[in-house]
């Protein structure tokens, strides 16, 4: 079943999926994936519907190979007025210092909806999704269409949600994943990637792909071995050439040791891990509002630190096992995990 799934399903060569990480996926990135032969992934999670149509055009234009699109299910907002204005006001030190104005910050909504429409229009067969499960209305329509959709778990219990909605696939993230959890049953757990898969086989029938410190391919052949239908990787790609992390970030993840990573809804307001730094480290005790809305207040202080070279204030996501990272393209990348004995 694993190597029909991976050529006549997600219509690749190798058994690798390149992790849809919402911020970083250029769609040279994408196409330098789907061009290496593992499925090329739009993280489009944080883009209008517009910018996905655009994105989703400009990778046809530089591959005909299999890509697909990624998306943020949407969650109800429940934060308070006074819950943005304690969030807001704990930002304020890293706003003056970075030069940026008082100005009230404009809160995004999710253009899920038409997001999805856009992916059908756009023809893209392989839809993935993150923070939760879409509406049956929507999985029904993505089937309509011939669209695969694949859902991300982080929990036995949540993969079997994911199989009895009807999607045809899942994401199994292991603890050691960089980023954001894809956690949507309480409560948030950590468990180690091969434990969740050994526990997760058997329960559930659709094939499965393994994410969360995978860098090397013995690593890969033990996941595979023990039944994953593929790997997802994102640390190990992040810092290639066609990438688009910023450059501090790529930087940070190369010259890593062991264990510099920890969890924080510091950004985002939703549990993600990355790189420690002073602003991790300072959040770790002020106000925070909930996600998506903390993710709005910090946006454009992201942007300003990242013109101004302050990697202290970026957000570097990135895995447990980012200390293995190589430098190169994303084909040098991929051709470490598959060699000519493979």
């Amino acid at each position: 079943m694993e190597s029909l799934f991976v050529q006549n399903i997600l219509g690749i060569d190798k058994p690798i999926v390149q992790a849809p990480m919402a911020g970083v996926t250029t769609s040279e990135f994408v196409a330098a994936s789907a061009n290496a032969g593992i499925l090329g992934s739009i993280g489009a999670g944080y883009l209008t519907a517009e910018a996905t149509r655009n994105c989703i055009r400009e990778v046809k234009s530089l591959t005909d190979k299999s890509f697909s699109v990624n998306l943020f299910v949407p969650e109800q907002v429940d934060a308070t007025e006074e819950q943005i204005a304690q969030a807001y006001e704990a930002l304020k030190p890293f706003r003056q210092e970075l030069g940026l104005s008082g100005e009230k910050v404009v809160l995004s909504s999710s253009e899920f909806a038409e997001q999805v429409k856009v992916v059908v229009d756009e023809g893209v067969k392989i839809c993935s999704f993150t923070f939760g499960i879409p509406d049956q209305e929507t999985i029904s329509y993505l089937h309509k269409h011939e669209t695969y959709c694949i859902g991300t778990a982080t929990t036995v219990e949540e993969a079997i949600a994911v199989e009895q909605a009807g999607l045809d696939a899942v994401v199994l993230q292991g603890g050691e994943a960089g980023g954001h959890r894809g956690t949507f049953l309480e409560p948030l757990t950590l468990i180690p990637t091969m434990e969740l898969l050994k526990n997760t086989i058997g329960k559930i029938k659709i094939p499965i792909i393994t994410a969360g410190g995978i860098m090397t391919k013995q690593q890969m052949l033990e996941f595979l071995n023990e039944g994953a239908a593929a790997i997802q990787i994102g640390t190990a790609l992040l810092a290639t050439e066609e990438s688009g992390a910023h450059p501090l970030h790529k930087e940070a993840i190369l010259q890593s040791e062991k264990d510099v990573t920890a969890l924080t809804t510091a950004f985002s307001g939703k549990a993600a891990r990355g790189i420690v730094n002073d602003f991790m480290t300072y959040m770790a005790n002020q106000s925070i509002a909930p996600y998506p809305v903390q993710n709005d207040l910090t946006k454009e202080l992201r942007k300003v630190a990242g013109e101004q070279g302050k990697a202290e204030y970026l957000s570097m996501w990135a895995g447990e096992n980012l200390n293995l990272a190589k430098p190169g393209t994303v084909a040098d990348i991929v051709h470490h995990f598959i060699s000519e004995d493979y």
